[in-house]
């Protein structure tokens, strides 16, 4: 008797011996029909291919590839574009697929029929490898023909790789001519920085930041040269008002000598150009014109000392009139013209110079200004020549990877198995349905062994007695059963299981 719905060893066995026979009949029955419908089911036939990634011949440290996107991503987005309507109905006119069905079924259920019967699955990484990169996919098509089987996988393989192909090259293609007009944008740009530089260097010339120190070089020479010509145009004026005076001196003498009220002597003459000689030696050296020049003059008069006629006392006292001024005063004119030309030269440079040291000394003092104006020039320019010298090395690198796809030397979809065509189906298999079937029988042999001694009520033992009757047990009967013939005799006095309770 079974209590609580926990089954013993001993119910165990009892019920095993006594319905033994339900198992093996379950099991070969559901064996049988596993197997019957392994007959009678439909056949499905799988043709699979297995496609590798070759990897690109030239390696990325020497031309960077122009699609980074992961394999799986891509893979993925090829998938749903190849099993779309769009790619699916053109290979179910060409073969004539579902030709029972086709006016009886919509063109989307047949779509979506033949898509169920692809399988794109990955090939995993081999392990211990530490590349996460998809080294490959397979591709199985399910259908009831196996040569319609092979036929379509090997079209959707083609489809793959087809579409690889052009996708890389309309990317590699796109990438560079998306990198052609950033190049000609960023070059306009770098184009108008240069002008901006250019325009800004010519406007600011003199006053730009490698110019400051020649400019502070040149300041100081202009300074020296405007001392220089101070000192020059003062020695000018000094030496205009000197021949001013000798000059009015000389007038004087000339004109007392024509009207005769003068009566200066040869020897005073001696002793006035005696006094400006030793006047122009105190402020010029032996060597200067005015000095030898003064020289000369003296040594004429005391010649024509010396030659004057001893013995004519009335040519000492008088003179001949002359009409025309003497040479002397001639050549102090003609210096003092040349003292106007030389002052007149020197105020004029002095003015040049003045305005050239105004015009440095501008500059000086506009340099920083002008550098830090120049700097944000130079760091804008700096930065559209380095943009621009990116983008035409990203387009070069493209225009490299476009010619690598154009000669299929990049990654590319190789088929390593070419689709196979099956000769045995891969739906129904006959050891699945048989097996399948016998162990569901030999389950449902087991469950109907449980059901059973669930359900038996009968009592067996001293323990189901008294929980049935709820009386004690007081003695056993025991049940002697005659042994058949060929077999030993049991002992006389073994009891069975069953016990009979008597109420005292």
């Amino acid at each position: 008797m079974v209590r609580n719905g926990e089954i013993g060893l001993a119910e165990a066995k009892r019920t095993l011996r006594r319905y033994w026979w339900l198992l093996p009949l379950s099991t070969l029955f559901l064996g049988g029909v596993g197997l019957g419908a392994s007959f009678v089911l439909p056949k499905r036939y799988t043709s699979q291919t297995m496609v590798l990634v070759e990897q690109p011949t030239v390696g990325p440290d020497y031309v960077k590839p122009v699609v980074t996107e992961d394999l799986n991503h891509r893979l993925a987005s090829m998938k749903e574009q190849i099993l779309s309507r769009t790619r699916l109905q053109p290979i179910i006119e060409k073969f004539g697929l579902y030709a029972e069905v086709r006016g009886r079924v919509h063109v989307e259920d047949l779509v979506e029929r033949l898509r169920t019967a692809v399988e794109i699955k990955p090939l995993e990484p081999t392990p211990g490898t530490q590349s996460r990169q998809l080294p490959g996919f397979y591709v199985a098509v399910t259908f009831d023909n196996p040569q319609i089987a092979q036929q379509i996988c090997t079209e959707i393989t083609s489809m793959f790789l087809e579409q690889n192909a052009r996708e890389r090259k309309q990317q590699a293609t796109e990438t560079t001519s998306f990198l052609s007009k950033q190049v000609e944008e960023a070059k306009k740009n770098l184009d108008d920085q240069d002008a901006k530089l250019a325009q800004f260097k010519r406007q600011y010339l003199g006053s730009l930041p490698q110019e400051e120190q020649s400019n502070l070089n040149i300041l100081t020479g202009m300074n020296a040269q405007l001392e220089a010509n101070t000192q020059a145009l003062s020695r000018a004026q000094q030496d205009k008002a000197f021949n001013e005076s000798l000059i009015g001196q000389q007038e004087a003498n000339w004109k007392a000598s024509q009207t005769g009220q003068n009566p200066e002597t040869a020897e005073h003459q001696l002793g006035a150009l005696q006094e400006q000689l030793t006047s122009l030696q105190a402020r010029y050296t032996s060597e200067h014109p005015d000095v030898i020049k003064l020289k000369s003059q003296m040594e004429e008069l005391k010649k024509r000392m010396a030659e004057a006629p001893k013995n004519n006392p009335s040519a000492n006292g008088s003179k001949q009139v002359s009409a025309a001024e003497p040479p002397q005063i001639q050549q102090l004119r003609a210096k003092l013209r040349q003292d106007d030309i030389n002052i007149t030269d020197l105020t004029k440079r002095q003015g040049q110079i003045q305005v050239e040291i105004r015009q440095l000394q501008s500059r000086v003092q506009a340099s920083p200004m002008v550098e830090q104006q120049l700097k944000e020039l130079t760091r804008s320019y700096q930065t559209a020549q380095d943009f621009y010298n990116d983008l035409l090395k990203k387009r070069q690198n493209a225009g490299v990877a476009g010619d690598l796809e154009s000669q299929q030397q990049s990654e590319q979809f190789r088929v390593y198995d070419p689709p196979s065509l099956p000769d045995r189906p891969s739906f129904p298999k006959k050891v699945y349905f048989a097996g399948g079937g016998f162990g569901g029988g030999l389950a449902l042999g087991l469950a109907l062994l449980y059901l059973i001694a669930i359900g038996d009520k009968s009592m067996h033992t001293e323990r189901d007695v008294e929980l049935a009757l709820k009386l004690p047990v007081l003695a056993l009967v025991p049940v002697l059963e005659a042994l058949s013939q060929g077999k030993s005799q049991a002992p006389k006095n073994q009891p069975r299981l069953d016990a009979i309770g008597t109420r005292v």
